[in-house]
């Protein structure tokens, strides 16, 4: 999935911690079976990897305690939308590359995984109680649940005219929407996830944030959306989108600040903050690929069916406004780098 370039490269550079978490948890507990759930998986390639990578990271620490690797038992979450029939097509592939190397002529027993995909939304419960030793989540909890309700008045017009997020000319009321928004998508995620989890299980959690908790228009990531914003005024100045629609559109997104996820953290009470870490995302994507246009197509995997929903856009209208967008980007990158704040976080059941 070439629009998970840009997740696939972070994903890669938090990579140590997600495997050492596994590694941990796994010498804390030393199971026959351990049950690792990827939420907000979708449907590319890099689902598996990751999959793979823990298997092999738990897999290597069982030799060391001269133990037989657990049974692995893999819940791989998705909206119900997610094309999950790509993920089980790639899944003898993926079970052929896991026996090389292993297999009774290497004397390496091959480790029983048992995959399934679960699809829901996260916010919310998913899995039975206790069935879970490990949580992965991938850039997917900035994605807020909905549209915050409280951008709307009392006719059901945007609060935030000429906005799609969080921005300079927004009033107070818009940041406070979406704050609140997160505290309740985000509390319920927590208690959702500390009822599947057992008691000293992790989650692993990959998001964007933001810098300062006082300022949301920090130039990582409000910043992109208001380049996605200016992306439509230019096809509303042509015409090609009514201005009504653009001012009554808003996108379900909040990137936190460190104090605000540490506050939700502990105002639920089930997790201990193990580690917080802050990291930023070279722009080089490689493949010959413009930052601007892995950008472009990153937005687009997420926001393509609300948009054309909202403003009843057909093909050729959506790769016209992302191509403006991408361009957008490129011209802003050269002025002035932009660089995406991430989170990973390790949290631990109590």
């Amino acid at each position: 999935a070439k629009n998970s370039s840009l997740q696939k490269k972070a994903s890669d550079m938090v990579k140590h911690i997600t495997l050492e978490t596994i590694q941990e948890l796994y010498l804390t507990t030393t199971r026959k079976s351990l049950g690792i759930a990827d939420l907000g998986c979708s449907s590319g390639h890099n689902t598996l990897s990751i999959i793979k990578e823990m298997v092999d990271a738990v897999e290597m620490t069982s030799r060391k305690l001269l133990q037989p690797a657990p049974e692995f038992q893999v819940y791989l979450n998705d909206l119900p939308a997610n094309d999950f029939n790509a993920i089980f097509k790639a899944l003898p592939d993926f079970y052929k590359e896991l026996k090389k190397g292993r297999g009774d002529a290497d004397g390496v027993p091959c480790p029983s995984i048992y995959i399934g995909g679960y699809p829901g939304t996260f916010y919310g419960r998913l899995f039975p109680d206790k069935c879970l030793h490990f949580i992965y989540c991938s850039y997917s909890l900035h994605w807020l649940s909905m549209v915050p309700p409280a951008l709307y008045d009392k006719q059901g017009r945007s609060i935030n005219k000429g906005n799609i997020y969080i921005s300079e000319s927004s009033p107070t009321q818009v940041c406070e929407a979406y704050y609140s928004q997160f505290q309740e998508d985000f509390s319920l995620f927590l208690r959702s996830r500390s009822h599947e989890l057992i008691s000293g299980g992790r989650m692993v959690l990959i998001f964007l944030g933001r810098m300062a908790a006082s300022n949301h228009l920090d130039r990582g990531n409000a910043f992109f959306w208001e380049l996605l914003s200016r992306s439509l005024a230019i096809l509303a100045s042509r015409g090609e989108v009514e201005e009504e629609k653009l001012d009554s559109y808003e996108v379900h997104f909040y990137a936190p600040s460190k104090d605000e996820l540490e506050d939700e953290v502990k105002r639920e009470g089930s997790f201990e903050m193990d580690q917080l870490e802050m990291f930023e995302i070279e722009k080089d994507v490689g493949n010959g690929t413009s930052y601007g246009t892995a950008v472009a197509m990153t937005v687009r995997a997420i926001q393509e069916s609300m948009i054309c929903h909202h403003f009843g856009f057909g093909e050729g209208i959506v790769d016209s406004l992302f191509e403006h967008y991408a361009r957008l980007v490129d011209e802003e990158m050269a002025r002035e780098e932009i660089r995406p704040i991430t989170f990973v976080t390790v949290l631990r059941k109590l």
